[in-house]
């Protein structure tokens, strides 16, 4: 998912401070100077930031006197998406009741698709593959995974209250699983909670007017409120996601032991309630995603497929061979078919260099745990 990085990323960052980075936010249409929060340093803003803050105001004057008139909320696109929900959907059915629930499986999927220059192809994909995978390989009900692809399912805000949903009065003995096939990106942390500077982001539909959602959102959200015995798996394939849900430590395949994710600062707090967070992630920090149709004939995240692919093959893996059968995978496409054919991978960067990752809120034997939802 590399080809939109750099369109994310100016996209994404709007008016930034000439010194730290930070973005900033325009007051005032007529606003010619913004002082930044984190150096106290003024900043001139641009001509054309000022007539696109101007043109964004009328704009959303415009739709909200229609949404006004019709009673709609015309500020995502009405394109139909087919549901893959159990009608009604479990977040409706929570927002109407207020008794505790009893399920002990839980599961939202989210696969965003983004428009034009952003456009995924294989994200839906990878929801539906995910959700046949947890009714008919882990015994999932339909009625207890959420799933979010419709553009209008897929903003900001409805992401956020989603997590909620997944967390909300687990209980002892609850699986839980998060997953998220989308557009993924770090950007400098300002805090200090970071040990590589970096917060990782997963963006969501609206993500040029909203903003992405950040790991310390997601570890606040889906992390801190796992009590003793229960578990969330995630499973996010997007960029950058190797540490995207901010766990205390990460798996480093290569060493075959457990590292300190911890943060740095010790007034940040990243941990569970006493439960077990473990994240699959597609590729390192650092690395991008593959959108791509290297294994089949649909594109799908190449993550996705492979994991799917391999416990449907061997179920019962533990995460060590699981992590250690995606890399191989991965590793015999890249080097695989006729030395002509290597060479114009090379060339046109169609190599998946993307390491799958295994992080956790607590060290586990990887080669004697066996993956299980």
């Amino acid at each position: 998912m590399d080809n939109n990085r750099y369109q994310i990323m100016m996209e994404a960052r709007g008016v930034v401070c000439c010194k730290c980075g930070q973005r900033l936010s325009l007051l005032t249409q007529n606003s010619t100077g913004v002082k930044c929060p984190v150096c106290n340093i003024m900043n001139p803003v641009p001509t054309c930031e000022r007539s696109r803050s101007k043109d964004c105001r009328i704009e959303k004057l415009y739709i909200k006197a229609k949404e006004k008139i019709s009673g709609r909320d015309l500020s995502i696109s009405s394109e139909k998406t087919e549901s893959l929900n159990k009608m009604p959907s479990p977040l409706e059915i929570s927002r109407s009741s207020s008794g505790t629930r009893t399920a002990r499986k839980r599961a939202l999927l989210i696969g965003v698709t983004y428009k034009r220059k952003h456009k995924l192809k294989g994200t839906i994909n990878d929801v539906k593959s995910m959700r046949e995978f947890l009714i008919n390989n882990f015994r999932f009900k339909e009625e207890n995974i959420l799933v979010l692809t419709a553009e209008h399912d897929t903003t900001k805000k409805n992401i956020l209250q989603s997590m909620e949903w997944l967390v909300k009065d687990c209980q002892a003995g609850d699986s839980l699983v998060f997953y998220f096939s989308g557009h993924g990106f770090r950007r400098l942390d300002f805090e200090g909670d970071e040990r590589d500077g970096f917060d990782e982001n997963i963006c969501p539909v609206d993500f040029t007017r909203e903003g992405m959602i950040r790991d310390n959102e997601i570890n606040s959200l889906i992390v801190w409120p796992l009590k003793k015995d229960v578990t969330l798996h995630a499973i996010v394939d997007a960029c950058s996601s190797g540490t995207i849900l901010d766990l205390e430590y990460v798996f480093n395949r290569e060493q075959k032991k457990w590292e300190d994710n911890s943060p740095p600062s010790g007034n940040a707090r990243k941990h569970t309630d006493g439960g077990l967070a473990i994240s699959v992630s597609a590729c390192l920090d650092h690395e991008n995603a593959a959108d791509t149709s290297a294994f089949t004939k649909t594109m799908n995240g190449a993550m996705t497929y492979l994991l799917i692919n391999i416990l449907k093959k061997y179920p019962g893996l533990t995460y060590g061979d699981l992590l250690d059968m995606m890399h191989e995978e991965l590793s015999k496409f890249n080097e695989g078919g006729c030395l002509p054919a290597k060479f114009l991978r090379k060339i046109f960067n169609d190599l998946l260099s993307q390491s799958p990752q295994i992080s956790s809120s607590q060290p586990f034997d990887v080669y004697k745990r066996h993956f299980i939802l």
